[in-house]
């Protein structure tokens, strides 16, 4: 997830390239939804939903209770109003709901399943749905319900825009011959898919003969062609970095009047005001954020601890990595603004002092450790209290600092020989790719060793517990000072 930015929204969707059904009708034994969006105003969005080809007696539709990437319980079932279901002929079927986010459907020698519900949607967040008569922002999790046990299954999806309303954009994959229809091959592709609908500004620029796709809620004046060209760049770098580009097709959607980010394998949806982008000085902090989350499709999407993905929808995935999956984005951000031309030497060393005062200078250093403030988010990130101030930390300021610190290491024990990105280039191929997994702390501790060539104990003794940081030893490495 992104560090909140105080500006308008930039919303960035791409669309990912996977086998998709071609016919011009539903094809038996699928899933299906439809989403209609007749009265923005009202701000509730329609939801039908037809799965074909039932065999059980009785199945769970449950709607998941957080979004990948923002770490907080959100309880998406609250918004879910008027749950029917019913036969292909229209006869009721009997529900029960039986768990605050599971409506129980008897379906015993029902062939086919139609659901119809709504779904409230008033609150301005990329990790949940927003309907008004500016925008419809679809955030999975808040509108598609997966059949329990069935995450696994292809799913299509149809939109009806609002009729004033003439783009869509979005990461799934467009079914031929089905107007405003898309598919997925599971409901982990899907929930990681945010649809914009709406009167967006579109502009594309391919890089190494992939398209890139940027979807503007408000374009204003901004520089369309300079705020490509600056994104073309943030893709080389970051890009550079791993040396492998995941994605077919890349979307950047970026909404106003908001706050915030959030990542996704092949996009963004973002909100951040470009209206007067013109590729200024005071426009390098936009540039950073667009880096950030960019990264994030490498370390939290494919590079990531092993509890966030596949993902338990229903309750927390608690890590112990975060420090390292934000805190190291951020560090990442800064490398990738540096090497695009974008940030000079100098603003990187004082963006890393800074970062590094952020952390000291508050009281909760010496009572929270980067491990336990990600162990914590789920609590304390976003429902902080009186006390939090006092006892808590940012895992992104110390998380940036400690990954500064473990490459400095890391080239220091191999004479510059190997870094940082070693590290995320092993966790990439060998983890990621070769074994489609995630990483457990025990496996990034043993690769940054391997790296390095000796023991890191010291280091991840900064990671673990809230001793005080030599500073000094680590920066000189690089023959740095500290104040």
């Amino acid at each position: 997830m992104g560090k909140a930015i105080k500006t308008s929204v930039v919303l960035i969707i791409t669309l990912i390239g996977i086998a998709g059904y071609t016919l011009a009708q539903v094809p038996e034994g699928t899933m299906m939804y439809t989403v209609s969006m007749d009265q923005p105003s009202s701000h509730y969005y329609q939801v039908s939903f037809q799965y074909e080809g039932i065999q059980a007696k009785a199945i769970d539709l449950k709607m998941p209770a957080w979004t990948p990437g923002y770490y907080m319980i959100l309880d998406l079932a609250k918004n879910v109003v008027d749950f029917t279901a019913t036969d292909a002929s229209g006869r009721p079927l009997a529900v029960e709901k039986t768990a605050k986010n599971t409506w129980h459907i008897t379906t015993a020698g029902v062939q086919t399943l139609k659901v119809n519900y709504y779904v409230f949607a008033n609150r301005v967040s990329v990790a949940e749905p927003y309907l008004s008569d500016k925008r419809g922002f679809i955030s999975p999790t808040g509108i598609f319900m997966h059949v329990n046990g069935q995450l696994n299954h292809p799913v299509m999806v149809r939109i009806k825009p609002f009729s004033g309303w003439s783009h869509i954009s979005t990461g799934l994959d467009p079914v031929s011959g089905m107007e405003h229809t898309f598919t997925a091959p599971d409901f982990d592709r899907l929930y990681d898919c945010p649809i914009l609908v709406g009167n967006q500004d579109l502009i594309d620029f391919d890089y190494r003969g992939i398209p890139h796709h940027i979807a503007i809620e408000v374009a204003g004046n901004c520089n369309r062609e300079k705020l490509a060209a600056d994104l073309k760049k943030i893709v080389e770098s970051a890009t550079s970095i791993i040396g492998d580009i995941p994605y077919k097709q890349y979307t950047f959607i970026i909404m106003q009047q908001g706050g915030g980010g959030l990542e996704h394998l092949n996009s963004m949806a973002v909100f951040a005001d470009v209206t007067n982008y013109q590729g200024s000085e005071k426009d390098k902090g936009l540039l950073g954020f667009f880096a950030h989350e960019f990264f994030h499709l490498y370390n939290v999407k494919s590079i990531r601890p092993i509890v966030l993905g596949p993902f338990d929808y229903d309750k927390e995935c608690i890590t112990n990595m975060l420090w390292f999956s934000e805190g190291g984005t951020c560090y990442f951000e800064e490398l990738i603004l540096n090497q695009a031309g974008f940030l000079s030497r100098a603003d990187f060393l004082k963006n890393a002092g800074r970062t590094m005062g952020s952390h000291e200078n508050i009281v909760g250093h010496t009572f929270q450790s980067a491990a336990l403030s990600s162990r914590d988010t789920w609590m304390l990130f976003f429902n902080r209290n009186e006390n939090s101030k006092e006892v808590t930390i940012n895992y992104y300021d110390k998380g940036s600092t400690l990954c500064l610190l473990l490459d400095l290491k890391i080239r220091h024990e191999t004479g510059n020989a190997k870094s940082l990105i070693d590290v995320m280039r092993v966790l990439y191929h060998d983890i990621n790719q070769l074994q489609n997994r995630g990483f457990t702390d025990e496996e990034f501790r043993r690769v940054c060793e391997n790296i390095a060539g000796c023991s890191l104990s010291e280091f991840f003794n900064y990671v673990y517990t809230t001793d005080s940081i030599d500073y000094a030893k680590y920066l000189g490495y690089a023959g740095l000072n500290i104040d």
